[in-house]
Formats: C-alpha cells, structure tokens, sequence
C-alpha cells in the first residue's frame, strides 16, 4: 500500500477522535469527575496528534525530486515527535486540574451514565488502535504506529478512570479522584517520552532494527560461501522506506557485466529480506589492498 493511500486511517483516526472528544466530554459535564476530565483532554491531544499525522502521510507521500532526491519519508518522524510533545502538555494540563481538586474535593454525579458514555468511547478508541497498529506495522509507518500507541494508552488510561471513578462512587473516597488523574499523567508521560525518543533515533539516521539486520547478514552469508566478501555495510530507517548500502567484493578478472550481474541478485535478495528497500551497492576486486581502504564512513586521505 502506498503511503499515499495509509491517509485513510488517518482520517478515521480524527473521526474516531472527534466522536471520543465528544463522549468523554459529556461523560465529565454530567459527572464533574477529574477523571474524567483527565480522560477528555487527552482526547484532544488524539485529534490534534491524528491532524499532524495526516499532514505527516502526505508529505511523506510526495514524490522525490531535486531537492529531496531521497524523498520526504523523515516527515513522519517530526509527526511522532510532535504527538510526544502533545503528550506532555496534556500530562502537564491533567496534573494541574487534579492538584487543584486534590486540595478542593468535589462529589460526582449521574456516575452511572457518565460512565457507560466513557465506556463506549474507549471501545470506539481499542476498535482504531488495533487497525491503525496492524496497518503501521504490516507498512511500517512509524505515524499509524504512534497514533495507535497513543490511542491505546488512552484506552489503559479510560480503563483506570472508569475504575477508580467507579469506586469514588462506591466508597465515597473523594480524595481518590484528583489521584487518579495524577496516575493517568503520569502514564501518559512515559507514552510521551518514548514517542519522541523514537522520532530522535529516526532523525539521527539510526540502524535497521536487529531482525533486519539479521535478514541482509544472511543473504550476504549465502554469498559469502560463494567466495564473495563484504564490508561497510550501513543501513538506517526513513519513514517507511529503508535504506541499506554496502560494499562488494568480487574476483578482480570477472568482467563488468559479470559484476553487475552479482550485484543486480544481491540487490535483489536485500530488498526480499527488507520490504521497500533502497540498496546501493559498491563493486570492488576481492585482490586490491586498496579494496579494504573505505571501510569506514570517513575515509582518510591518500
């Protein structure tokens, strides 16, 4: 699926944050709880975090050209990291109301209905995350994936609101509100914090993850017992799109079609191993002393 077409699940993301927003703020104005105003506004930061991913989608759907000869897939990790940030700012929101309940306790009302409202929301919440977490894992889109962690954070975070404010009501404990939101603040901030670390790494042009990895050292293995070497081989993550380049070394009186041959199969076999792979491969003779040279990213000078 193009990435192009992966703008879909945005928009059912901002529909679904839409409808929450509006069920998890009815179900705070009939019960007045912390809670669930805690819950509320963290749905606020989905739609604002689901607008940023569709805009990030189709950047990242826009052909390469002169100026992004590697393409725009980067787009989606400023995506993640600023849903990381949105994160944090509701975190912050969410701990200044319940600090100021915790020091004013106030009771709940309608409780019963108030919560089948949240109920339903978070239903509506799990439902998307799991689509949106298969489709960004099947197409390694780093934005569904952060919007579907995001999305079921919120629907833990609707659990243990629903739960706690459920036994306010039983038990009268009005202090045990306030804490609750301060607990959903808390867990909303690691959620957070891991979203933007991962937009970091992205950024920093980080390595393919191990199993990858793994993946092209056995396809390089297999032509390694053909009398192939390799070296300098380097990988890193853009978006959806890899790209993996590395140096071959074949028998010095093999002809350049013979050569371009090799690589044009070992090209091949990376790209099976590692799904929408750019390879760039670099011929050099197996005998030459200077073949061993640039086996780091900075060469020195001759």
């Amino acid at each position: 699926m193009s990435t192009a077409r992966l703008t879909r699940y945005a928009w059912l993301s901002i529909a679904a944050a839409v409808v929450t927003i509006l069920l998890k703020g009815a179900a705070w104005w009939m019960t007045g709880s912390v809670g669930l105003l805690s819950d509320a506004l963290e749905s606020l930061v989905n739609l604002a975090a689901a607008m940023m991913a569709l805009w990030a989608l189709s950047v990242a759907a826009t052909p390469a050209d002169e100026r992004h000869a590697h393409g725009r897939e980067k787009a989606e990790y400023f995506s993640s990291a600023f849903e990381g940030m949105l994160i944090l700012v509701a975190a912050i929101s969410i701990a200044y109301a319940a600090v100021d309940r915790l020091w004013s306790p106030q009771p709940i009302e309608s409780v019963g209905a108030g919560l089948a409202v949240a109920v339903v929301a978070s239903l509506i919440n799990l439902a998307v995350a799991r689509v949106l977490l298969k489709v960004g894992r099947e197409h390694r889109s780093i934005t569904l994936e952060a919007d579907a962690h995001h999305l079921m954070t919120d629907v833990w975070t609707s659990v243990g609101v629903v739960a706690g404010v459920a036994l306010v009501w039983f038990s009268g404990w009005l202090w045990l509100d306030p804490v609750i939101a301060l607990l959903v603040a808390l867990n909303i901030v690691w959620t957070g914090l891991q979203l933007m670390r991962r937009s970091v790494e992205g950024l920093m042009d980080v390595s393919l993850p191990p199993e990858q990895l793994a993946g092209i050292e056995g396809v390089l293995d297999g032509y390694r017992a053909q009398g192939l070497d390799f070296h300098a081989l380097r990988t890193r993550q853009s978006g959806s799109r890899a790209f993996v380049t590395v140096h071959v070394l074949v028998p010095g009186a093999w002809t350049v079609k013979q050569g371009h041959d090799c690589v044009e199969r070992i090209e091949h076999d990376i790209r099976g191993a590692v799904p929408n792979a750019h390879v760039l491969t670099h011929l050099e003779p197996l005998e030459d002393p200077v073949s061993l040279l640039d086996q780091e990213l900075d060469r020195k000078p001759d």
